[in-house]
């Protein structure tokens, strides 16, 4: 986020590059950086002649300098911001001339997101000294809970943190369906609000209680009429809580139950760190580790492995996704 600031910065005290190489696995910021730029490098009146927005799957590297080469029309400069470059990514180094010689009147924003350059090769050298290259990397899980809780502190809210658990689970850690959510919530509650599981419950949809979070904890603690209630929630609720998902995620948190039995240093920053989950968290893996011993654990991701299969139609005899998990879990907590 830091990299952000600075870029943003230093556009709004002039400091604009020639060119704009965004690119990485993390579409939001790549976005929220060609937005300020699309939306603040020109005056309103300079827009209309010198500002263009192409699309990689429609042009050629040829068409892009073509573009790029041109003189700005009554202004001091020219915005060319290409989407989707990564489309580009075959003929991606033709941009290479250019690069070397970039138009010192127009601002070029190439948006190549999911793929990254070599860093190793002549392009990305070259635009790092005549430009910014930028690279989005995609937060983990236990990164993305922070990243909410600064979000939200910049504009004046605070969150609890099993709130921020709930929005990464039913999200994942896609953080432009994040801060769209987060916008909504920031419309409906005043600023210095504390944004608690039941605003989330409330204004987004997602269970409090019935949820993975809440189902992953449950079993960690052997707790069965917690896990039935939960898992009967799930099979009225398919479309919400699609089977794949939960199993999914049982799989990784026994995964790491396994790592966990396995580490010699057990400290809560040793685990946080080796199982790459948020501090939070740790106490539900000491106590699931204590339930479950490592050749449980085994047995238990052979069953998630059985259920997975039987989720996709094999040699299921037609069993319903709400029994599958009902069979699963029995085995699982017994």
């Amino acid at each position: 986020m830091s990299d952000v600031t600075k870029i943003v910065s230093d556009i709004k005290n002039g400091d604009i590059k020639p060119i704009y190489f965004l690119m990485g696995e993390e579409p939001y910021y790549i976005d929220k950086i060609s937005e300020y730029i699309e939306k603040n490098v020109l005056s309103e009146e300079e827009k209309g002649f010198n500002q263009m927005v192409l699309y990689g799957r429609d042009v050629t590297i040829d068409d892009i300098v073509d573009n790029a080469k041109r003189f700005p029309m009554m202004a001091e400069r020219q915005v060319v911001i290409v989407k989707e470059a990564q489309d580009l990514s075959k003929t991606i180094e033709k941009l290479l001339a250019y690069v070397k010689q970039p138009q010192p009147t127009t601002v070029l924003v190439l948006c190549y997101k999911y793929k990254k350059i070599d860093k190793r090769k002549t392009l990305y050298k070259e635009i790092k000294k005549k430009g910014v290259v930028y690279e989005s990397k995609k937060l983990y899980e236990n990164h993305v809970v922070d990243w909410i809780r600064k979000v939200l502190a910049g504009k004046k809210y605070k969150i609890e943190t099993k709130a921020s658990l709930m929005l990464v689970e039913f999200l994942g850690t896609d953080l432009s369906k994040i801060s769209n959510e987060l916008d909504k919530l920031m419309l409906i509650l005043p600023k210095e609000t504390t944004i608690t599981p039941e605003a989330i419950e409330e204004n987004i949809g997602i269970s409090k209680d019935f949820n993975n979070f809440e189902l992953r904890k449950a079993i960690g603690e052997r707790d069965v009429l917690k896990s039935n209630r939960i898992i009967n929630h799930f099979a009225q609720n398919q479309k919400v809580n699609p089977l794949v998902v939960t199993i999914s995620l049982l799989n990784i948190f026994f995964t790491q139950l396994l790592i966990l039995h396995s580490l010699k240093d057990k400290s809560k920053n040793s685990i946080s760190k080796s199982l790459g989950v948020n501090p939070f968290f740790v106490s539900d893996y000491t106590t699931a580790a204590r339930n479950y011993p490592m050749r449980k654990v085994s047995q238990v991701i052979g069953l998630l492995r059985e259920a997975d299969v039987k989720s996709k139609g094999v040699g299921a005899n037609a069993l319903a996704a709400g029994d599958i998990l009902k069979e699963l879990i029995f085995k699982i907590i017994h």
